[in-house]
């Protein structure tokens, strides 16, 4: 894992082999929540979901590299899922902002 520095005022990245690291998150209506987590378990890396529950839906997160971001989208693809429920973020972005 590398940290690479980048312009003043621009956010730190962590890089590893296969790129960026990025947290991911898709949000769902709690009754999809099984069938989203299946889709998850056909990808070909570790997905360790964080689950927040909120009035409505439920946001599932989990870190995945830049180069795994497609296969995250084929996977919602083919089980049926909006991809407009997937949002990317910066780690260190996200860390930064929750302190």
């Amino acid at each position: 894992m590398t940290v690479l520095p980048t312009d003043p005022g621009a956010q730190a990245a962590l890089f590893g082999r296969e790129g960026e690291l990025i947290s991911v998150r898709i949000s769902v209506e709690p009754r999809l929540l099984e069938d989203l987590l299946e889709a998850l378990a056909v990808l070909d890396f570790p997905v360790n979901p964080q689950l927040y529950h909120h009035t409505g839906q439920v946001a599932v997160e989990f870190p995945a590299y830049s180069a795994q971001i497609d296969r995250v989208r084929e996977a919602l693809r083919t089980h049926g899922f909006d991809q407009g429920s997937l949002e990317l973020s910066r780690v260190l972005a996200r860390a930064h902002s929750q302190y």
